[in-house]
């Protein structure tokens, strides 16, 4: 494997990571229709966690990092059937605060980017950043607030399972900042490229 596939394989999975874990919005589980064990589980059995596609509004990462539970760490946590089933619980009970934060967020996003591309008004593109940042801020402690209870439910083999996770994940993130610190922009400033065409 060349490096700019392992390098682009790299981008792809911290990628596919943040989408599983960053999200701030919960599905809705039920909607998803049931999965092989029943409404609000995956493939596999694993408990759908937080955040969709680039969470709120399509933006991705966000509040959260490592913190947050998605199905890929369930699996790894190798939850009991008992604990899926409080863990899907605890989502139930915070899905319509997430949501509302959600869509809170995508708004102010939106209106955000509409005053960075409208006429030039610093005051409303500050107004606006602030608007995000409260958003974000209740995003952050609503997400803690989940992992909290989630947490709860683990034993004490699991938690420490989870805090290796954690640790690995946030290495692996450090070492593709630093890989692309490094290597910087090919090719005039086009990503992934590998050399002239």
């Amino acid at each position: 494997m060349t490096q700019a596939f392992k390098r682009i394989g790299l981008g792809i999975g911290v990628a596919a990571m943040a989408l599983l874990i960053a999200g701030a919005g919960y599905q809705n589980l039920s909607a998803q229709g049931p999965g092989p064990g029943g409404p609000g589980v995956g493939r596999g059995g694993d408990v759908r966690g937080p955040g969709g596609p680039g969470g709120p509004g399509g933006r991705r990462g966000g509040p959260g990092g490592p913190g947050m539970l998605g199905p890929m760490m369930f699996r790894q946590l190798d939850l009991t059937s008992d604990q899926r089933e409080r863990v899907r619980q605890i989502m139930d009970a915070h899905r319509d605060e997430q949501q509302a934060i959600g869509d809170r967020a995508r708004k102010a996003h939106e209106a955000l980017q509409d005053a960075i591309t409208g006429t030039f008004d610093e005051s409303a593109i500050r107004a606006r950043s602030a608007e995000v940042a409260a958003v974000d801020a209740d995003m952050a402690v609503a997400q803690a607030r989940v992992f909290g209870e989630v947490y709860q439910i683990l034993t004490a083999e699991q938690q420490q399972e989870l805090k290796k996770i954690q640790a690995d994940m946030k290495t692996r993130r450090d070492q593709a900042r630093e890989r692309a610190e490094k290597n910087g922009p090919r090719d005039g400033g086009r990503r992934g490229g590998r050399g002239q065409r």
